[in-house]
């Protein structure tokens, strides 16, 4: 992903199972989350995207009041699963221009008992009112697409990974509930973990190998040892530092981590760089003891510790406070003997009187 980003390759697209794995505990934990609510998907063309197939196809079940889709460059793999206009000419030409789709109902338009795919692919190929040429690229900074932004309740996509901490101040700016597709390490960008900080942002369900991979265009190498050619032929490439970032509710994050005393902890951790130590380290340049493992995190420690930023992944709100990111009193980053560890986040305990 960090080579991506860097070649400003962002052709990464999300596949349904892990659309679907996440959505679902958002509407566990509040199943009318989505309801008379509209839905923008800003990175979208809906002729490839499974946001929009997903969120068309779930359109009654969820209650939605209207769901907005855009297309704003050209794709490689356009066009692979709904077709759009009955002349082809016309069809080409659309899945080369900008274009947005607005869907206000979707019905059981062929008659067979059930809505499927089938159904949206009518939808746009006979009701014309739907789809609609955009003025501008389509681009998200645009005006045209900061008012979508602003008619909608929920941005949900997978963004362009080079544009990240852009879409995510254009998003924050608007003050919208999001469900966005992120790589780990912008939990460690400026515009990023102070949203975190103060539980304005934080980690969805699904993360690192939990994602089932990204469908990727022809001409992308399938490098790694998890890369491969799936059953309907798409190209598949696994990445382990994938995470959802959002605002919106789920219940994992109000699960308290369930955790060991410190003098357990030294005696039993599975972790040989805890187990067998008189006791935790502490920072040169701060005062906090160096944690490298979240469930080795002393339940009965009242001072302040340094984590893994996978901790988020666990972090309960009503737990713990996060007190601050990767630097020292000092302004350097925090070390241990000299010694930096990579990127901590400091966090103390909510419920411990002071020591």
């Amino acid at each position: 992903m960090k080579k991506r980003k860097k070649n400003k390759a962002d052709e990464f697209y999300t596949q349904w199972v892990d659309i679907e794995k996440e959505v679902q505990a958002y509407l566990e934990f509040n199943p009318d989350v989505f309801k008379g609510k509209t839905i923008l998907c800003p990175c979208d063309d809906p002729y490839e995207s499974n946001f929009f197939k997903y969120f068309a196809l779930n359109f009654n079940n969820f209650g939605l009041k209207k769901l907005i889709s855009i297309c704003y460059i050209g794709s490689t793999i356009a066009s692979t699963q709904l077709t759009s206009f009955t002349d082809e000419q016309e069809e080409t030409k659309t899945t080369r221009m900008p274009h947005k789709i607005v869907i206000t109902e979707v019905f059981d338009y062929i008659s067979n008992s059930t809505i499927d795919l089938t159904d949206v692919n009518w939808l746009l190929a006979n009701k014309m009112n739907v789809l609609t040429r955009l003025e501008g690229d389509g681009d998200f900074r645009s005006e045209e697409i900061t008012n979508l932004r602003d008619e909608a309740d929920f941005v949900i996509t997978n963004p362009p990974f080079s544009l990240f901490r852009e879409f995510i101040t254009w998003i924050i700016e608007g003050q919208k509930q999001f469900m966005v597709i992120s790589n780990m390490n912008a939990i460690t960008y400026k515009e990023i973990f102070p949203l975190i900080k103060d539980n304005r942002m934080w980690m969805g369900l699904g993360f690192g190998r939990s994602f089932k991979g990204f469908i990727v265009p022809k001409n992308y190498p399938l490098n790694g040892s998890e890369a491969r050619i799936d059953e309907q032929g798409n190209r598949i490439v696994s990445t382990n530092n994938t995470i959802w970032l959002t605002n919106i509710d789920h219940g994992q994050r109000h699960k308290p981590l369930q955790l060991m005393t410190m003098e357990q902890n030294l005696k039993f951790s599975k972790h040989k760089g805890i187990r067998g130590k008189e006791n935790y380290d502490n920072y040169d340049n701060y005062d906090a003891i160096e944690v490298p493992f979240t469930d080795a995190i002393p339940s009965d420690y009242s001072g302040v510790m340094g984590v893994p930023i996978s901790f988020l992944h666990k972090y309960c709100p009503e737990q713990f406070d996060i007190i601050k990111f990767r630097k020292g009193n000092d302004g350097k980053d925090l070390s241990v003997g000299g010694k930096c560890p990579y990127f901590r986040i400091l966090i103390k305990h909510k419920t411990i009187g002071d020591r």
